[in-house]
């Protein structure tokens, strides 16, 4: 054996030795070390503390009581708190984008004589922005094409209503008005709103039990209203769980005139620099114009939101 030979089997044999050595160290042994102060004295970071949050032990929804002694009810509404609460991105992004969306919603719920709690659905259907689901639901509301069509929306491809906030809520209205009065509470409206009437019907017939906390129903009807509350719950008491925003870092409306057409609108670039904004701020205020232009063959009446000056640099 060569010199290079033997330094190198020296070389294994220290490299087994020691992991021999770390295998058999005790676990005390493991602990103690990874415990000990860095050698500058500092101790180690310690791991975020988590706790549990408590629950209220009184809660309504549109004024109708939610049964907080039972049991199964208040785990459910726990699990929802825990879930949306601790998403704190999520929740923070829910609580700016409520003041500026809020303000607007509260009206148009008191105008179509809609209980305020129902701005917390459509939190929990869209996070107060206009989405489009893997199902084909879109807007703050969440209407299928057939749904919105069937009540008045107009739906094609230059203009799709279930966008316009102001539209989309009077059909919300309308919708949970009916089912309030085939289910007789608001309470079920809402979980209607989520399975539809003939799924609600259908389980309160199946289950023989009239109430939403009674049923036993698929998993996001089941949770659905309980995410309505945590909603409800966090939003409007925003510091007892944790967050803190100051005013600054809100979102707030902004404030538009409304531009009523009733002709063709040819290119909605030039159309927005001629009222002073560009095309992007235009669709921002104005989701449902969902083309480049207006063909209104129909000459019907439309109302376009322009922001007032001051709120957006455009270019």
């Amino acid at each position: 054996m060569n010199l290079f030979s033997k330094i190198g089997f020296a070389a294994i044999v220290i490299v087994v030795f020691g992991l021999f050595v770390q295998a058999t160290q005790s676990p005390k042994t493991k602990e103690n070390t990874l415990n000990m102060p860095a050698e500058n004295g500092s101790q180690p970071p310690q791991l975020l503390r988590v706790e549990a949050l408590n629950i209220p032990n009184h809660m309504t929804f549109a004024g109708e009581q939610v049964p907080l002694e039972d049991a199964d009810v208040r785990e459910r509404l726990d699990r929802e708190i825990h879930v949306n609460t601790y998403w704190h991105s999520n929740m923070l992004l829910m609580i700016k984008k409520a003041n500026r969306f809020f303000p607007e919603i509260e009206l148009l719920l008191k105008k179509y004589k809609l209980p305020d709690d129902f701005k917390y659905l459509a939190v929990a259907e869209s996070g107060l922005d206009n989405v489009k689901s893997h199902a084909g639901a879109s807007g703050f509301w969440q209407f299928m094409k057939g749904t919105g069509k069937e009540y008045g929306l107009e739906i094609n491809n230059y203009v799709d209503e279930r966008y316009n906030l102001e539209l989309a809520t009077k059909v919300a209205a309308q919708y949970l008005v009916h089912s309030k009065e085939l289910f007789g509470s608001w309470t079920n409206a809402a979980a209607a709103y989520n399975l539809g009437n003939a799924g609600i019907q259908k389980q309160m017939e199946r289950q023989d039990a009239t109430d939403y906390y009674s049923l036993l129903l698929n998993s996001e009807t089941g949770r659905y209203v309980f995410r309505i509350l945590a909603f409800k719950e966090v939003l409007s008491n925003p510091q007892e769980y944790g967050f803190y925003i100051n005013e600054k870092d809100l979102y707030y409306p902004i404030p538009t005139n409304t531009v009523i057409v009733n002709t063709p609108i040819e290119d909605f670039a030039k159309f927005a620099k001629q009222h002073g904004i560009n095309y992007k701020i235009l669709k921002i205020h104005n989701p449902w114009l969902r083309d480049t232009y207006l063909k209104n063959a129909s000459r019907k009446e439309y109302k376009i939101k322009i922001p007032v000056p001051g709120y957006y640099q455009t270019h």
